[in-house]
């Protein structure tokens, strides 16, 4: 278990500490034709290698509140990562697979790996946005 400077072990569901926290790469995705967020969405985040050929690190669905809060998962190096958002069938069951955008693909350059870095996703019908959160 570990434990605080104090010495004495942090108590069950505190937060953990600075020292603790890795940074992440994380994203949140609405629909904005519903107004609502976009749960489902299968969400793969790449590192592109020397050669710049992806290497699969995770693969993740967005929750109920269209998020995903660690894509990461490990520690973070310096590079370029590729999120890959499938975005086909993410309307309600029964409704058709109708979206015209099917798959949208970034590619983010990491240079400072000491913050934890958030990419928002937002959807319509014939729009995408997306931007670096905070």
């Amino acid at each position: 278990m570990a434990s605080s400077d104090s010495g004495t072990p942090p108590l069950p569901g505190s937060a953990p500490s600075a020292a603790s926290t890795l940074p992440t790469i994380s994203t949140h995705i609405l629909d904005t034709e519903g107004g609502q967020p976009a749960g489902g969405i299968h969400v793969i985040l790449y590192k592109l290698g020397e050669d710049d050929r992806p290497i699969r690190l995770t693969q993740a669905l967005t929750d109920g509140d269209g998020r995903i809060r660690d894509l990461l998962e490990r520690p973070m190096s310096p590079g370029v990562y590729r999120l890959e958002f499938n975005l086909a069938g993410v309307r309600e069951p029964g409704s058709g697979d109708d979206r015209f955008f099917r798959r949208m693909t970034l590619d983010l350059r990491i240079d400072d790996v000491s913050r934890s870095y958030h990419v928002p996703l937002l959807l319509s019908p014939f729009s995408l946005t997306t931007y670096r959160g905070s």
